[in-house]
């Protein structure tokens, strides 16, 4: 046997403990993702309409879904309002998302940083429920895209304003802007204050 067995050999199984390390790594971060979506989705399932859930067609006159029941009360009036004026351009207001519980908003912030990677990036789409306007009651997301047009165009007038410029379905009370316009967007919710708490 020659000095160069010994090296080929000694080569050989360094290759192969790497690749070894790389399989087990790769596997546990499988892992880790897998249990991660499992958690995920057993939370998600235990989410109920009780916790704001939508599930689809609710207008800001559904009483009995908790997602509207629990928005502030001036909120609401503002927005039922502005929902039957624009009744009467053809326009219906539907809800996608209004009040939240402390859970849903928790579960869509763990959602925004799995999808986005960082928490600074899921920042700019989802804030903490410490900080969330939805949580509070404060915040209605409103579809479809005719809805949010008229609103764009018309919400001032009832004191509803869009605040981020990256969420055009995200509405807030105002009642300033009645005589002076909605105020300034913020580029996305990273960018306001009231989410540094």
């Amino acid at each position: 046997m020659t000095c160069i067995e010994p090296a080929r050999t000694a080569t050989r199984r360094t290759r192969s403990n790497l690749f070894a390390a790389l399989v087990g790594g790769s596997a546990a971060l499988i892992g880790v993702r897998v249990y991660q979506s499992l958690v995920s989705a057993a939370v998600r399932r235990s989410l109920t309409e009780a916790d704001g859930v939508v599930r689809g067609g609710v207008t800001v006159f559904d009483d009995e879904i908790p997602a509207v029941a629990n928005l502030d009360p001036d909120l609401l009036g503002a927005l039922r309002q502005a929902a039957k004026d624009a009744a009467g351009d053809g326009v219906e207001f539907i809800v996608n998302s209004g009040w939240r519980s402390r859970d849903y908003q928790e579960q869509l912030l763990r959602d925004a940083v799995s999808k986005y990677g960082s928490e600074e990036e899921a920042a700019r789409w989802v804030a903490t429920a410490d900080t969330s306007s939805h949580v509070s009651g404060h915040a209605v997301d409103i579809g479809p895209a005719e809805a949010r047009a008229w609103l764009s165009e018309h919400g001032a007038r009832y004191g509803l304003c869009q605040i981020y410029r990256n969420e055009p379905w995200h509405y807030e009370l105002r009642p300033e802007a009645i005589d002076h316009g909605c105020p300034p967007m913020y580029a996305d919710p990273s960018q306001d204050p009231r989410m540094r708490r």
